[in-house]
């Protein structure tokens, strides 16, 4: 399986009107702490893949829309990412798993040389069209600001249809998917980071 997703930034507050009137329904915010991984017998950076490990906390679930949600259980998922698939989206293959105990995962990879890389926290609600299959997530990223991922699953042979609709997602919502990126949130803050170390010396 294949994740069809393209990225912009964008106001929250400036398309979330837009976003109810596609007939999408709120599915929740979560809290996401993803470190990536460094590998012992490559350079992912060369490969164009990662390795993952998301730590995920509820906020708030659809049914208890605006108040914070009691249940804090922090659930951790495994998930390797292919190298990008096309020049215009950020499509890649996707294989992920839960795990049962993320320190457990991480002291695994630990182990068999994996190093931590860097780590992405975000604050993400989560909008899910009502009768098709894509998905629109509202993301605050610490240390990067405010962005939107409309993101849809497809088949190898499905991604060209796949990827089409997710631009037209982003045009009914008025934001022009040519002013995407294909730079992910651990590209930018890498960037960002090594940019002010820059500066300070």
């Amino acid at each position: 399986m294949y994740e069809v997703e393209l990225k912009v930034r964008a106001d929250h507050e400036a398309v979330r009107e837009s976003i109810g009137a596609l007939d999408a329904e709120f599915r929740g915010t979560i809290e996401q702490d993803d470190t990536y991984y460094d590998a012992p017998h490559k350079d992912f950076g060369e490969t164009d893949e990662a390795l993952r490990v998301r730590r995920e906390r509820i906020v708030e679930t659809a049914g208890e829309s605006g108040t914070e949600s009691e249940d804090r259980t922090e659930t951790a998922v495994l998930t390797y990412k292919g190298p990008l698939v096309d020049s215009e989206s950020k499509t890649r293959r996707e294989i992920e798993t839960d795990v049962g105990d993320g320190n457990a995962i991480e002291e695994a990879l630990a182990a068999l040389g994996f190093e931590p890389a860097a780590t992405v926290s975000k604050t993400r609600s989560i909008y899910a069209a009502a009768e098709e299959e894509w998905t629109l997530v509202c993301d605050r990223v610490e240390g990067l600001g405010e962005f939107l991922e409309v993101e849809l699953e497809a088949e190898e042979d499905r991604i060209e249809t796949a990827r089409e609709r997710v631009y037209d997602v982003l045009e009914d919502l008025g934001l022009d998917p040519e002013n995407g990126t294909r730079t992910s949130y651990l590209e930018m803050l890498l960037d960002r980071t090594g940019s002010a170390a820059e500066t300070e010396r």
